[in-house]
């Protein structure tokens, strides 16, 4: 079976953060994606951007991978570093990485990072 690449970027967010704290963030990167990812119970407010795209949302549920960014905010809240890689990786699955640690949209609200893997 032939595999592809897979790019994921995944999104740490607050609640105050709008589609365009997220598209913002995503240019940022300056990466086409496959998918979107983020916690579970914040996927929904990524579903616009998603439609715009044409791309899935992934709901990342369960044990989230160490990442290389350690964000107090996060660390906090959710128990992680960072949610954005943390979500990216998850998403990509085994054999993932980072392309880069994570970007902070302009209003601070989102951060995304993108994760790259192998799908077959």
């Amino acid at each position: 079976m032939e595999r592809h690449a897979v790019i994921v970027a995944g999104f740490g967010f607050s609640t105050r953060a709008t589609t365009e704290s997220l598209r913002d963030a995503l240019a940022i990167t300056g990466v086409c994606v496959d998918a979107l990812a983020t916690l579970a119970d914040k996927s929904e407010a990524l579903k616009p951007l998603a439609a715009e795209l044409g791309v899935p949302v992934i709901a990342v549920d369960g044990p989230l991978p160490d990442t290389p960014t350690q964000s107090p905010r996060s660390l906090s809240a959710r128990g992680i570093g960072s949610v954005a890689e943390a979500c990216a990786l998850a998403a990509v699955g085994a054999g993932g990485y980072l392309r880069g640690t994570r970007v902070t949209s302009g209003d601070h609200l989102a951060t995304c990072a993108i994760a790259q893997g192998a799908q077959e």
